[in-house]
């Protein structure tokens, strides 16, 4: 019997030698396919059509890219309302003309144009010509009137076509609804929708969570059997098996302040001739969750935990992750370790792994590990553990060094920290920089990750990799243009050495998040895959999710097929279970890699999509409360109309119209891309004062005017640039430094421990 595996390779292989599209029919009866085989066949040309190597056509017939000239891949549109089909392959340009009916997120297929026109640097244009997929039937929105008729705004800006629907379904004008699309064939026309409940007004803080939760569709609860094998989970703690009992050594945990799981621990020991033994802790999930459970399957359909500003929808129910797989301090855990020998030089020499248990001396926040290498400890920490984080400060700052020299790209950056009141309303703000607490741990999570990576691959196992490719050509050389446009003279940063050398020339300067954030853009996006690949922002050849299996279904499968490895190795030492074959095989692999991918996207998309709204509420109660305080932002592009801004802290754009900047005479000069009213001038990368103006939910547009001395005041009668001073300009409030995740350098946390884990 033929294998799904084998099955796929005949299929791709017959398509490429007919070089004809080629209907179900014909494709099984010439690789003699039925019965039972036609079902795998079924499945196969699915897999093949999802993963974009082959396209479904006009007539339900297959074909390969290639041949026919059409591209498969995901809709991304974009706030501008152009859109990039993202493919294996290539990227294709679909200007919003030419999308057709097709919904962001939609599987599609695109014909490449015929006279090769690109309206984007180093991507052909393209057409929609079929919708394989949609990403979303049902969809958030707000309902407005339209004169006679009723539209539903939705909350996703990129969609950018408001919903027709015929009856209000008992929801009130201004409310949150969640809308089905029921026909849309004339893209000429808007689509119609029904409505199939209210969530709310639209005015009401608490409702936001509900809403994102609904349009993307995340899970709200877990099924029962899952939470009745929860809840007599803990009952395997007393069937731990061999371990390697590591309560005497000296461990800890350190995490954000309102950190309610601990899933990782570290430990340090001098060896001889200047040597360490670090060792880091993380809670043995697959012991509690057994492959195949119930609680197995959940994990495995949810692919990872979401953290939303004010709440968590986790992977595991909480009595597991807030529960008996959380390190707590003072209390014996289940672990796996993996302990590396780092010699004086800061290389790791040698990796041993093992089921441990320990016993957490002190659960520390970052505040306070940091206050310790500042030489302030707080009271209360044991001196012993004080000891260990000044030992594990020095050895994370040289393994730091040594990634740089191999030109790892440093893209860390402060970022935004919100806090939440009890209103649903942002109470606070913090910039919470990557400082060297922060460090410290991120360091020993990258070694662990690459440790085990190597281990796995080198061993013949296979493994989820975390995949983050080197960047298209095509795509540095966009970033060379945009950032010679900022001043800057980067040289050729097709090469790793000069991107790295550039950034961290760059890392003093005004512009240096704008700087990393358009470096960023310009890397491919880091991925789970079933095959063996290295992480070019790291500078891994092996790298590998390990650190995280409370909240990453990829870091489970790890963690199985590590304990299957050790298992297996001739002359296993006492703690080690007895001889069983791998976890899983390469083929089991791929679709829980892509799954995981695709979980991971929605969450980022998510957790980006609340925030933006929590921060537009944010500028909004400044306005009402009659008391805007001034902003600090950075100029990050000039137009004739005007020019946009970063509000650093918040990490949202917006736009100060020419007619705000000045009641003299404002010249535009195009080439310098700078607006000079009298003797004050606006360049990118001009630091400038704001206040907020006015916020447009529905649009996402933020317009902001200058605070104090930033505004200039003439008599003289003014040209205020090229259009109307009174025209409101089509702008983006975007979260321009949220980019979807492209994994570099490493990164402090966004709101949560969730996010430092992400990016190892």
């Amino acid at each position: 019997m033929k294998k799904v595996q084998e099955l796929t390779e005949q299929v791709t292989a017959l398509l490429h030698q007919r070089k004809a599209a080629l209907t179900f029919d014909e494709i099984a009866e010439a690789l003699g396919s039925r019965g039972n085989l036609k079902k795998k066949l079924q499945k196969s040309l699915h897999d093949l059509t999802k993963a974009g190597q082959v396209i479904k056509i006009r007539d339900n017939r297959y074909t390969v890219g290639s041949t026919a000239d059409l591209v498969t891949g995901t809709l991304q549109v974009l706030r501008s309302g152009h859109a990039i089909v993202a493919s294996p392959e290539q990227n294709v340009f679909v200007p919003q003309q030419e999308q057709g009916t097709a919904l962001p997120g939609d599987q599609v297929v695109v014909r490449l144009a015929a006279d090769g026109r690109s309206d984007r640097p180093g991507m052909a244009n393209g057409a929609v010509i079929r919708i394989l997929e949609r990403a979303r039937h049902e969809i958030v929105g707000t309902l407005r009137s339209a004169g006679r008729f009723l539209r539903v705004v939705p909350v996703d800006p990129t969609y950018g076509r408001d919903i027709y629907v015929a009856d209000d379904a008992g929801a009130k004008i201004n409310d949150r609804v969640l809308c089905q699309i029921t026909n849309w064939v004339d893209k000429a026309v808007n689509p119609e929708g029904m409505i199939l409940e209210s969530l709310g007004s639209s005015d009401d803080p608490s409702a936001d969570t509900l809403a994102i939760i609904k349009h993307y569709g995340l899970p709200e609860g877990f099924p029962a059997e899952v939470v009745s094998e929860a809840e007599h989970v803990s009952g395997l703690m007393e069937k731990q098996g061999v371990r390697r009992d590591c309560r005497g050594l000296v461990t800890f945990t350190i995490d954000p302040v309102r950190a309610r799981d601990f899933d990782d621990a570290l430990s340090i020991e001098p060896l001889e001739n200047g040597a360490v033994m670090l060792g880091v802790h993380i809670a043995d999930v697959s012991h509690f969750v057994r492959q195949g459970s119930p609680l197995d399957k959940e994990a495995a359909l949810r692919g990872n935990s979401v953290y939303l500003p004010d709440k968590v929808i986790p992977m595991l129910p909480e009595q597991l992750s807030n529960g008996i797989c959380s390190l707590r301090p003072h209390e014996d855990r289940l672990s796996f370790s993996v302990f590396m020998t780092i010699g004086p030089d800061g290389h790791v020499t040698h990796s041993d792994f093992a089921k441990t248990v320990i016993r957490s001396q002190a659960r520390l926040t970052y505040e306070q590990a940091m206050a310790v290498i500042n030489g302030n400890p707080e009271a209360g920490i044991p001196a012993v553990v004080c000891s260990r984080i000044l030992d594990l400060h020095r050895w994370a700052q040289l393994l730091r060094k040594n990634r740089f020299a191999r030109y790892a790209l440093d893209l860390d950056m402060p970022e935004c920290e919100v806090v939440m009141g009890d209103n649903s309303m942002i109470k606070e703000l913090r910039v919470v920089a990557n400082d060297p607490s922060h460090q410290l741990v991120e360091e020993f999570m990258v070694a662990a990750n690459e440790a085990v990576a190597r281990e796995l691959t080198l061993r013949g196992l296979p493994l989820i990799s975390r995949l983050h490719e080197p960047p298209r050509v095509e795509k540095i050389e966009d970033l060379q243009i945009q950032l010679q446009g900022m001043g800057y003279q980067p040289g050729d940063l097709t090469k790793q050495r000069n991107m790295a050398a550039f950034l961290t020339k760059v890392k003093d300067e005004p512009l240096v998040h704008h700087i990393r954030m358009a470096v960023l853009r310009s890397l491919n996006r880091a991925v789970y895959s079933a095959e063996a690949g290295g992480h070019y922002g790291l500078a891994k050849t092996y790298y590998g999710h390990f650190t995280s299996p409370i909240r990453r279904y990829a870091d489970l499968t790890v963690h199985r097929q590590l304990e299957a490895l050790l298992a297996k190795r001739p002359g296993a030492e006492a703690e080690r279970a007895p001889t069983k074959r791998a976890a899983y095989t390469k083929g089991d692999l791929v679709p829980i890699a892509l799954n995981v991918t695709l979980t991971e996207q929605t969450a980022d998309e998510a957790e980006r999509a609340l925030m933006e709204i929590k921060k537009y509420r944010y500028l909004e109660q400044m306005i009402k409360d009659g008391k805007p305080e001034p902003l600090n932002a950075v100029v990050v592009a000039v137009m004739n109309f005007g020019i946009f801004v970063e509000i650093v802290n918040l990490q949202i754009q917006g736009l100060v119209h020419v007619s705000q900047l000045s009641d003299v005479f404002v010249q535009h000069d195009r080439g310098l891309q700078e607006l000079r009213a009298g003797k004050k001038s606006y360049r990118v990368g001009t630091p400038i004062q704001v206040i907020p103006a006015s916020v447009d939910f529905d649009k996402r547009k933020i317009d902001f005017v200058p605070a104090g001395e930033d505004k200039v005041v003439g008599g003289g009668g003014a040209r205020r640039g090229a259009r109307d001073p009174g025209t409101r300009a089509q702008h983006s409030g975007g979260q321009a430094g949220r980019p979807p995740r492209r994994e570099g350098g490493g990164g402090g946390p966004r709101h949560g421990k969730q996010q430092r884990r992400r990016r190892r």
